[in-house]
């Protein structure tokens, strides 16, 4: 699948009422997971949840919105969809917890996406002040989730 069709399903899914889009071609199997939902802490895909099409009348209900947490500071934002690990496998040491001095280029977390498993880097040195997001979670392209100072 091209990344212009996969960038197109993904803005959809986000404008949309749909919390879960799975395809499958002959190239592959695309799932994109609107939302903060909480996925299991294990590194394998979860296998797909059953998707429920409203009838006539009906509307599908809306996830409730988490707070967004006051950010002050530098933030590292997600470059990708994907979910959020902060230890390279699990019961691993996390790359970097609240305290830690760290520098620019340093690996802060991993994000799963499409199986691919990708190292986040700082791209600022400085102290870790807060942890945005639990392992496991789902994350949005420009989701804060670290703060530095």
């Amino acid at each position: 699948m091209d990344l212009r069709k996969l960038k197109t399903l993904i803005d959809l899914v986000s404008e949309s009422n749909v919390s879960e889009l799975e395809i499958t071609e002959a190239e592959g199997k695309v799932r994109i997971v609107k939302g903060g939902g909480a996925v299991p802490q294990h590194y394998a895909m979860p296998a797909p949840a059953p998707v429920n099409i409203p009838g006539p009348g009906l509307t599908p209900a809306e996830p409730a919105a988490a707070p967004a947490p006051a950010v002050v500071g530098h933030s590292v934002k997600s470059p990708m969809v994907g979910t959020f690990y902060r230890a390279a496998s699990p019961g691993a040491k996390s790359f970097v917890e609240i305290g830690d001095s760290i520098k620019v280029g340093q690996t802060v977390c991993i994000i799963e996406a499409m199986k691919i498993l990708n190292e986040i880097e700082s791209d600022k040195s400085g102290v870790v002040t807060q942890i945005l997001c639990e392992n496991g979670q789902a994350v949005e392209y420009g989701q804060p989730l670290f703060v530095i100072e």
